[in-house]
């Protein structure tokens, strides 16, 4: 799509798909040379129309603000032109309002260069989260699932969440995680993350065995980054991983490290998944008398969704400071409405959900992920993907 259909899309006043911004200057130049033409002769508002042009360059297109800067020279002549000499505005005003048109098209012209420089940062930032999100087929790995990405960065630095589903001999992995900071230094770390989950999900029969190698896997990565130099050598990552059998036992594997904890929604309500929770990827070697990590095996039974999210949503808040309660209006919603857990229903609920709480206003990149078995499929495959 190009830039211009873009800009349009854009438009602060849309009717149908179409762009009304032209409307507001319209009746502002047609509202004040009405007033000026009916009041008597020693109030005089002609001057005003040179606010015509400069409204249009925050509203409209490059075009339309030049012929609304030519129709404000134009409608002050015709109006000045009426009254007798006497109560003439006169030439000095004609040439304000004239350059105020001409400065309202070059301000027009700056902004939608602003505009399509945005969109650029914007198509870059997509093309780097769905290059490191690679998309994911429906019931991959034997699971319904669902995902939404919310981004706060107003710049369009893509952040560091990051999420996905292996498929192996050895059941479905998923891996759901927030790398700390923004900016292409987390994309790299998220993808060297995501890069070791698809081998070594693939590979290892051990859950624990795959979370050690997450815990390497970032420690290599961070020393790489200070060997080169760089302001980012600390960088770690928070996240959940989940493994699911190859037979279901009613139970799944759970190793945290410092992430919220996932959420498994059903028939019996909400509730949290316990973990063996370790400090966040990156930061293992802070606590070496810990040990490798740790697999929790806790139940999962039929029906119930799997619900992760990274710490924006836990973190929302509204204009009086309260926090999104995500818990609470996830069961809520699924005690009136049991189908309300299934993944994309789930998603959608918990999306909506944190915008309306924020207004809109997110502190923090936002990923939602929900995953729930697939009935009589086997989660694994031979291929690795």
């Amino acid at each position: 799509m190009g830039d211009r259909e873009d800009l349009r899309r854009r438009q602060l006043l849309e009717i149908r798909g179409r762009s009304v911004g032209w409307v507001v200057p319209l009746l502002l130049l047609v509202g004040i040379m009405l007033i000026d033409v009916n009041s008597p002769t020693y109030f005089r508002i002609s001057s005003w129309i040179i606010l015509v042009p400069g409204i249009a360059a925050a509203l409209c297109g490059l075009w339309t603000t030049a012929v609304f800067g030519v129709l404000a020279a134009v409608g002050y002549a015709l109006v000045d032109s009426r009254w007798f000499h006497q109560y003439n505005v006169g030439w000095p005003d004609f040439v304000l309002v004239a350059l105020g048109g001409i400065l309202a098209t070059l301000a027009c012209a700056l902004r939608l260069r602003g505009e399509r420089h945005m969109l650029h940062m914007q198509d870059i930032a997509e093309t780097t989260r769905r290059t490191v999100l690679r998309p994911l087929p429906p019931g991959w790995g034997g699971l319904e699932h669902a995902a939404a990405y919310l981004a706060a960065d107003t710049v369009a630095r893509v952040g560091g969440d990051f999420y996905d589903i292996q498929i192996g001999p050895h059941g479905t992995r998923v891996l759901l995680g927030d790398v700390q900071g923004k900016g292409l230094g987390a994309v790299e770390a998220a993808a060297a993350l995501l890069g070791t989950f698809r081998e070594v999900g693939y590979h290892e029969s051990d859950l624990a065995t795959v979370a050690a190698r997450l815990e390497v896997r970032m420690g290599r990565h961070r020393y790489l980054t200070t060997a080169l130099g760089r302001d980012d050598g600390d960088r770690f990552a928070t996240a959940v991983l989940i493994g699911f059998p190859v037979v279901d036992d009613g139970t799944v594997e759970v190793v945290g490290f410092g992430h919220e904890p996932a959420l498994a929604v059903g028939p019996g309500g909400v509730r949290p998944l316990p973990a063996r929770d370790r400090l966040p990827l990156g930061l293992g070697g802070l606590m070496p008398a810990a040990g490798p990590p740790l697999a929790a095996r806790v139940p999962f039974g039929p029906g119930e969704t799997l619900l992760l999210t990274t710490d924006g949503v836990t973190e929302a808040r509204d204009g009086h400071g309260v926090f999104y309660d995500l818990v609470g209006e996830v069961a809520r919603a699924t005690a009136a409405d049991p189908d309300a857990a299934r993944p994309r229903r789930l998603v959608r609920l918990v999306r909506e959900g944190v915008l309306r709480h924020s207004g809109g206003r997110l502190a923090d990149d936002t990923t939602i992920f929900a995953v729930r078995r697939v009935e009589g499929t086997w989660p694994g495959g031979r291929f690795t993907a």
